[in-house]
């Protein structure tokens, strides 16, 4: 049998290094040929190491700018060619939707197989009426070229069945793209690691750390949690940010202006989030839009509970009992979720328990397992329509 030829495909290499790499490196163990498109993926040594090969490409933020039309198009179509590939998978929206109407027409013993993953749809139940018909909109027609649909979380799942993105029988529901819980496990994290945060941190023995991860960008509201911290009036309560953006200036300035900016602490990029984390009374997301949030994985797989807006993906993962939902922009609600897991402990520890159990399903070796799964009945697929052709 030949050996079966992978591409996989994102719009910047940042996702490839935070998701994808683990999978390169599974398949190439099974002896596939996997390969790597995304801009500024030649920059990434991991990348160039863990891949057979990688192609650089240049895309527009917008996926309907006339460059990914142009060059973008021919840039995928060109390489797809040349590297004879069974498979190509998609993952993030501007690269999902050019590669797919790049791929369209190629004649029939060119063509891959397509399977487009959804790490969130742009379209959901918090988003804005005009720009969740854009969205729809955009994922129905680039369904009309997709094989298989993957989906993340339940909400995508129940819409992609409802607007019929894809026929029903190409349409498959997994639990994330992975976390590896052999790395992010309370075990590992020592009491110095714990000791050392806190002193960087400068916390008194008294004070309680809350804890969130999220690129300052619009979508993730990191300003609701200003907010609350501000209606606690509790002075031993410190709320750390882990994470850069283009939004950071603006939240350092409502801390100052709410009170809180002794408070609050910015970190910038961390490599040590499992410490932070561990830490923690609580991790803290307040996203309107989520696909599958890792910070709430990590967190449920340290056994930190977690109060998560009520965004689709947050929702699936807290509704094991790992932490508490509050709806989107809520505040007050917020603040109430806050005070209780300080002032609770051990209901605290009871709901990080519960994120133990429940992350398992999500677990790395489980998703590369259900991967395996549909490539298998994609190639089947691909060659009884070869060979009856």
């Amino acid at each position: 049998m030949n050996t079966p030829r992978i591409l996989f495909i994102t719009t910047v290499h940042a996702t490839h290094r935070a998701f994808l790499l683990p999978f390169a490196r599974y398949f190439r163990m099974k002896n596939w040929r996997v390969d790597a498109m995304a801009a500024g993926i030649t920059s990434c040594s991991e990348c160039k190491t863990d891949y057979d090969r990688v192609y650089e490409i240049e895309w527009s933020r917008n996926p309907l700018d006339s460059d990914n039309f142009t060059r973008a198009v021919s840039r995928v179509r060109k390489a797809v060619e040349e590297g004879a590939y069974n498979l190509v998978h998609v993952h993030t929206p501007v690269a999902a939707f050019v590669t797919r109407y790049a791929l369209r027409n190629l004649r029939r013993i060119k063509k891959p197989k397509v399977i487009y993953t959804a790490h969130g749809f742009h379209f959901h139940r918090n988003g804005r009426p005009l720009s969740n018909a854009i969205f729809l909109g955009l994922e129905k027609l680039a369904g009309r070229w997709t094989d298989y649909l993957v989906v993340i979380n339940r909400e995508d799942e129940a819409a992609a069945r409802r607007y019929r993105i894809v026929p029903p029988e190409r349409l498959r529901y997994m639990p994330g793209i992975g976390i590896d819980l052999n790395q992010y496990t309370a075990e590992r994290v020592s009491q110095e690691d714990i000791k050392r945060v806190r002193e960087e941190l400068k916390l008194e023995e008294r004070q309680k750390l809350l804890l969130m991860v999220a690129a300052f960008d619009p979508g993730k509201r990191h300003k609701d949690a200003i907010e609350a911290l501000a209606l606690l009036r509790r002075k031993e309560v410190v709320l750390a940010f882990a994470g850069e953006g283009p939004l950071r200036p603006r939240i350092e300035e409502l801390a100052q202006s709410v009170g809180v900016a002794e408070q609050v602490r910015f970190l910038g990029f961390r490599k040590d989030i499992p410490a932070l984390m561990r830490a923690s009374v609580a991790t803290v997301l307040t996203s309107e839009r989520e696909g599958l949030p890792r910070a709430v994985m990590e967190s449920m797989a340290l056994g930190v509970p977690v109060i998560g807006a009520d965004a689709r993906g947050t929702r699936d993962l807290l509704e094991s009992g790992a932490g508490i939902v509050v709806p989107v922009g809520n505040v007050v609600a917020l603040a109430e979720a806050m005070q209780y897991l300080i002032n609770q402990p051990e209901e605290a520890d009871r709901m990080g328990k519960h994120g133990l159990e429940a992350i398992r399903a999500y677990d790395l070796a489980n998703i590369l397992r259900l991967h395996m799964e549909l490539y298998d009945e994609v190639l089947r697929e691909k060659r009884s329509a070869f060979f009856g052709a």
